[in-house]
């Protein structure tokens, strides 16, 4: 069961990775930015918080798996 939490995680960490938008995209980004989840500025602590939460996650069931070996 665990495993499988692992890989869903997983899975998730990499779309959130590779969704997100490149913070170096010049003035023109900023004129196009939609504000799905509120301001902009909250919505990537939001993301950068989920983010890590999720690397830390994974890193702590990747030690459990190996020490259980």
């Amino acid at each position: 069961m665990i495993k499988i939490i692992w890989l869903i995680l997983s899975v998730i960490l990499i779309l959130l990775i590779l969704l997100r938008i490149p913070n170096n995209s010049g003035i023109t980004s900023f004129a196009t930015k939609s504000n799905l989840l509120g301001s902009p500025n909250s919505a990537e602590r939001f993301l950068n918080n989920l983010t890590w939460i999720f690397i830390i996650s994974y890193f702590l069931l990747a030690i459990k798996f190996n020490i259980s070996i």
